[in-house]
């Protein structure tokens, strides 16, 4: 790592002011092409949160989504399918789509009590069905744990929910959260990551096919502002020792769980995850055979019917 960081250090000096200038020229394209304005921002915890939203009335449902992503990761998946008879909230984490990033995000303590914020402003008094994808699943279960009161019942998408025993930390994330080197790293990202993602998302949905124009829809290169790939990197090198200590708190859920799972995820591995869930709480398991990390796509409607179930008191399928 220490060569890493010599060699990156290096290569900014040398070309940090061009690298500067080529990061400002992409952040002001991918946001004129990704723009603010479709989302709502609040002030939670004195702190922007970026909510878009889909249907105007109904039980709410809050979707939380994953590392590398924002909230127009269900925009066009999952939103659509419920539209009509709920009030459904996606929110961008903190650092995230549009969302501010402010010092100790990283915890998903802060993170979850900015959820919780969103659904104290934007459904007050009401209890919400909470979906998680990946990363966005640890949020969801802190917000159960947090704010029980709020919750209604949890559906959640190829989980991370444990410490996995250590590895598979990408090494660019590991100088993208550095605090000296970070900042300047992160400046060289636009140059090269969206067409690096582009190759490797095939890895992320497989053995199921990519989507058609899935980078774009999801607005992925959001993700490659360097404040925004910053913020990613630091949430995902800090997740295992979260982890750690919330699991331990996991039997203290008493909400209704569903868990989607690819069974040849190769992003996460279900039995370190939600293998270990099911040992601590009661977790109604779908098992999805020829879905990898991104069930919610190809069986979205698997998906809406959970939600549904659980937002009118069902249990169990």
């Amino acid at each position: 790592m220490i060569s890493l960081t010599l060699l990156a250090v290096s290569f900014v000096s040398v070309g940090g002011v061009g690298a500067c200038v080529s990061s400002a020229a992409y952040t002001s394209k991918v946001q004129r092409a990704n723009p603010a304005s479709t989302g709502q921002m609040l002030t939670v915890n004195g702190h922007g949160v970026n909510v878009l939203t889909a249907g105007t009335s109904g039980p709410p449902v809050l979707m939380i989504h994953g590392a590398s992503a924002n909230a127009r990761e269900f925009n066009w998946t999952l939103a659509p399918r419920l539209d009509d008879d709920y009030r459904v909230l996606m929110a961008d984490r903190p650092g995230h789509g549009y969302s501010e990033r402010f010092e100790g995000a990283e915890q998903l303590e802060a993170q979850a009590a900015q959820m919780a914020g969103v659904l104290d402003q934007m459904a007050p008094g009401e209890k919400a069905v909470i979906v998680g994808h990946s990363f966005g699943g640890a949020v969801a279960l802190r917000l159960a744990l947090d704010r029980p009161d709020l919750v209604q019942g949890l559906v959640l998408i190829a989980p991370v929910t444990h410490d996995w025993g250590g590895g598979g930390h990408a090494w660019y994330n590991g100088l993208a959260a550095a605090p000296m080197v970070g900042p300047m790293f992160t400046q060289l990202v636009p140059t090269v990551g969206p067409q690096q993602v582009r190759a490797g998302i095939d890895g992320v949905f497989d053995p199921a096919p990519v989507p058609e124009k899935y980078f774009e829809q999801s607005a992925i290169g959001l993700l490659f502002r360097p404040p925004n790939f910053r913020a990613n990197a630091q949430d995902v090198r800090r997740l295992e020792a979260e982890l750690a200590q919330q699991s331990l708190r996991y039997p203290e859920l008493k909400v209704p769980i569903t868990v989607f799972s690819g069974s040849q995820d190769t992003v996460i591995s279900p039995k370190l995850h939600v293998g270990e869930l099911k040992k601590q709480v009661p977790v109604d398991l779908v098992i999805l055979p020829d879905e990898g990390h991104m069930p919610h796509h190809a069986h979205g409607a698997d998906v809406a019917v959970a939600i549904r179930r659980l937002a009118t008191g069902g249990k169990s399928r």
